[in-house]
């Protein structure tokens, strides 16, 4: 049911990458689902993170969420949601008793934790995120609440992996213009025109130069792993009309 990372079992510090095992859901959401924005049963999901909630020793209204929109905006956490999720695709806080959670099915759930000085953080990278700066902007929120970067560990759980995810010309014409060093990060496909995407690699860099103490990348795909991970790419090759979303979730406690 979760995935947990050495580096970030600290003093303090509780986290979990939830697989898709251990949950209510039926069909193509079976079973973990997190889910609010998809179409599964309302009910469902809210089981599902009554029990991912519980992990942490919380109520579901304390295992928060934001409505992502792949952009670098972070808020920084206090309290749980007065109304609606707000908009945003990053976290930080330094307020125990918060489980800041990222839904994800390919792009990637990063976990971040200064345990020294007691801020943690996490964040949703997709291509769009990571190109913009989400993983920065999480780093800098954190420091505004009293982080070091250099004392801070960041983990990338279940992401589409670099032999799952092909992309098309403009999307590799976007990375060369911004960078010519983000060729590395890409390889040959099959298709004509295309390229292989290495997401995990690129939100490595991205962190690495930000100055984050340490990283780690779990290397566990979404995409070739059926049975532990929902996948859109997966599901949009299928054609199936939804899929099931990963939760990754850290608090003080």
């Amino acid at each position: 049911m979760i995935i947990e990372a050495q580096p970030l079992k600290l003093d303090g510090i509780q986290h979990a990458f939830f697989t898709r095992e251990g949950g209510v859901s039926k069909g193509i959401y079976a079973s973990l689902n997190g889910g609010v924005g998809s179409a599964d049963a309302r009910e469902a999901v809210a089981e599902n993170r009554r029990r991912m909630a519980a992990h942490f020793g919380l109520t579901p209204d304390r295992l928060l969420g934001l409505y992502q929109i792949h952009s670098p905006d972070v808020r920084v956490v206090d309290a749980p949601w007065s109304g609606g999720r707000p908009k945003g695709d990053g976290m930080a806080s330094s307020t125990p008793g918060l489980a800041l959670g990222v839904s994800s099915a390919d792009c990637g759930p990063v976990l971040f934790a200064d345990g020294e000085n007691g801020v943690i953080g996490a964040c949703h990278a997709g291509w769009r995120g990571a190109f913009l700066g989400v993983v920065e902007a999480t780093l800098a929120a954190m420091e505004g609440l009293g982080a070091r970067r250099a004392s801070t560990v960041a983990v990338l759980g279940p992401t589409i992996g670099p032999t799952a995810y092909e992309v098309g010309p403009e999307f590799v014409a976007r990375f060369r213009d911004a960078d010519g060093a983000n060729e590395r990060y890409f390889s040959s496909s099959s298709k004509n025109g295309h390229a292989m995407f290495d997401l995990p690699a690129y939100i490595g860099m991205r962190l690495r130069s930000a100055g984050v103490g340490t990283f780690v990348d779990l290397k566990l795909c979404t995409y070739g792993d059926e049975g532990r991970f929902f996948s859109f790419r997966r599901t949009t090759h299928r054609g199936e009309k939804d899929y099931g979303r990963l939760i990754s979730a850290i608090c003080l406690r």
